[in-house]
């Protein structure tokens, strides 16, 4: 009995050892083939944007301008501002003004000579001070200025009076200067000091006016 059950066994095994070998014959075995992991990586390339920009030509073409000009007819006009208006003092408002001249001032209204001196030049007044006045003999101004008929006034003024504008440099280069009175004046010099007639210093050169010039002398002339 237990033999039989041994044969049985061992003929269950021998089937079963049969039925796998012949199962390893028909099926191989199947090797799991490993799955590779695909990464896909998008490299984006670098774009470049090229632009060719195409050379414009501008071509402007200028037509020739024919300027016909006409030169109308120019008329200038010079307008002479009176010497008064400039701004300048006229002679007779110079010595006024300046302080040193008030009997000369004062002895030219008198004898109606200040409307002439105050227009147009030119003139050059050798212009006796204050202090020239005082040198004269006690009474001698108020004597002239009185007399009714100014005539030795007016002549002793003219005799003071050129009629012309003559600077220091001009007077320098002169031996004598003709008056509005008529008669001349004599003209040298010492040092670099100007003498008229001999004895008259001129003090004080080139007040300019707009009508002349006064040179102030230190003594009183006489014709």
């Amino acid at each position: 009995m237990e033999r039989k059950r041994f044969f049985l066994i061992l003929a269950v095994l021998i089937t079963a050892s049969v039925l796998f070998a012949g199962c390893a014959t028909q099926s191989p075995p199947v090797t799991q083939t490993p799955v590779t992991t695909v990464t896909t990586e998008i490299t984006a390339a670098p774009t470049t944007l090229e632009t060719t920009v195409a050379p414009t030509t501008n071509v402007t073409t200028v037509a020739p301008t024919t300027i016909a000009t006409t030169a109308a007819p120019t008329t200038i006009v010079t307008t002479v501002t009176p010497p008064n208006q400039t701004g300048m003092k006229n002679i007779v408002e110079a010595a006024e003004a300046d302080g040193r001249f008030t009997t000369l001032v004062t002895a030219l209204k008198a004898a109606q000579l200040d409307g002439n001196l105050s227009g147009p030049g030119s003139f050059t007044v050798f212009a006796p001070t204050d202090a020239a006045f005082r040198k004269l003999p006690d009474g001698t101004v108020n004597s002239l200025i009185n007399d009714p008929n100014k005539f030795y006034l007016k002549k002793m003024l003219l005799y003071h009076v050129v009629n012309k504008k003559l600077m220091a440099a001009d007077v320098m280069r002169l031996g004598s200067i003709d008056t509005l009175q008529g008669n001349s004046i004599l003209v040298s010099s010492s040092s670099g000091v100007v003498y008229l007639n001999g004895g008259t210093k001129i003090i004080a050169t080139d007040i300019v006016c707009s009508n002349g010039v006064i040179h102030a002398i230190d003594t009183v002339l006489a014709p």
